[in-house]
């Protein structure tokens, strides 16, 4: 009778830790998660970074002498045409080195068609009378010598007589040979080079001095906006000092600094969008139309250039304004997608903590386009499958443990 008391006293006390324990899983505390459901929606990935603007083809203008500005003719911010009148240097000192390198070159001139023609006229006209007074010396030593060779012959001219006659035919051919000589080779072949390499020397030097009396006018190269004027009127300006530049605002592009892991997602032809923090409401679309070849620094940056071309610019954007460009490096117009504070690692694989049935069942995926607040799922998840993106106390997510949605 005992044995069966304690059987009896066994069995209630299971039921009880039985009991104990099924209704301590039906009320214990449930894990108070967020949640998100898969949907279909356009995504794109982007990546920003900062840039500045330039125009495709600036025109900057530098004083080409140290000078006076004489007068200024227009101010920033003014269209011109081509060939306008946009300011005008003192261009006294310019005036008076053309008018040196101008002497110069017939100076130069003169000395190579001296080298070429074999001297000056007035050198030519007095060789021309040495060599005829030569040739009659040697003439009339040679009529000499044939007298006293006849007269020789009859005893009337002795022997030396005759031999001095010959030693004079002889010094006066020798003359007239070296006179002709000099006459028609007056100056060598190296002489003639010197003198044309100073003619070409003085040519040069006289058009760079009329170039810069041409560009004490200064005129605008092409059409386009003066958006920068470096000088006014009655100021002295060293040589090399800009002027002014000009460019065509519709005609610009932006030169955009990638960090160097971005890089290799960049792309000919991607959509970039610009903005300007000086017109906060407006967005100007352009292009990549040159990925880096090559990195740089900037600042403690290791950066490539990327040259955007914009789209259709209405001059809104200033030259050398700093503005914030993002790039569309990816694009899917129907992804399965859910938030990225969704995606886990287990193990070096992504996965998610789909809701099923009030419980949380890990589930590995492949993803795709990632952008900074949304993932592609590629596989492992359906359209309207719920997962979990957190917890509200900041508890990691398990599989299998209750949860309570909380929105």
């Amino acid at each position: 009778m005992q044995v069966k008391r304690r059987w009896l006293w066994l069995g209630a006390l299971v039921v009880t830790i039985a009991v104990f324990f099924w209704v301590r899983s039906l009320t214990r505390d449930r894990l108070n998660v967020h949640i998100a459901t898969a949907e279909r929606v356009p995504l794109e990935s982007t990546i920003s970074t900062n840039g500045r603007v330039e125009p495709e083809e600036n025109y900057e203008i530098y004083s080409p002498i140290s000078t006076t500005v004489k007068a200024v003719d227009v101010q920033p911010g003014d269209q011109v045409a081509a060939g306008k009148l946009l300011m005008v240097l003192d261009d006294v000192d310019a005036l008076a080195s053309q008018a040196a390198a101008e002497s110069g070159v017939k100076t130069a001139q003169a000395a190579l068609d001296a080298a070429v023609h074999n001297g000056t006229q007035q050198e030519r006209q007095a060789a021309e009378a040495d060599v005829a007074r030569a040739r009659l010396e040697r003439d009339e030593a040679r009529r000499n010598l044939q007298a006293l060779t006849k007269l020789d012959a009859t005893g009337a001219a002795s022997p030396s007589e005759v031999t001095a006659a010959r030693q004079q035919l002889a010094a006066a051919e020798v003359n007239l040979h070296a006179l002709e000589q000099s006459s028609g080779n007056r100056y060598s072949p190296p002489e003639i080079a010197r003198a044309r390499a100073a003619y070409a020397d003085a040519q040069a030097h006289l058009a760079a001095a009329r170039q810069v009396v041409e560009q004490s006018s200064v005129h605008a190269p092409a059409a386009g906006t003066v958006y920068s004027v470096g000088a006014e009127a009655t100021e002295f300006v060293e040589q090399g000092k800009m002027l002014l530049e000009l460019a065509d605002l519709h005609q610009e592009r932006v030169r955009a600094y990638f960090d160097e892991p971005e890089i290799g997602q960049l792309a000919v032809g991607q959509k970039i969008q610009i903005k300007w923090d000086a017109m906060p409401s407006r967005i100007w679309n352009g292009h990549i139309e040159r990925t880096p070849v090559t990195v740089t620094n900037l600042g403690t940056r290791s950066v490539g250039e990327v040259l955007v071309k914009i789209d259709g610019t209405d001059g809104g954007l200033l030259p050398d304004t700093n503005v914030t460009v993002t790039v569309t490096t990816a694009s899917e117009p129907n992804a399965l997608s859910v938030p990225r504070e969704a995606l886990y690692l287990d193990n070096g694989k992504t996965c998610v903590y789909r809701v099923v049935n009030d419980k949380l069942q890990k589930t590995f995926v492949t993803t795709g386009t990632i952008n900074l607040t949304q993932v592609a799922i590629l596989s492992g998840l359906k359209q309207g499958e719920v997962v979990a993106t957190g917890t509200v106390s900041g508890k990691p997510l398990q599989e299998g443990i209750p949860i309570q949605v909380v929105q």
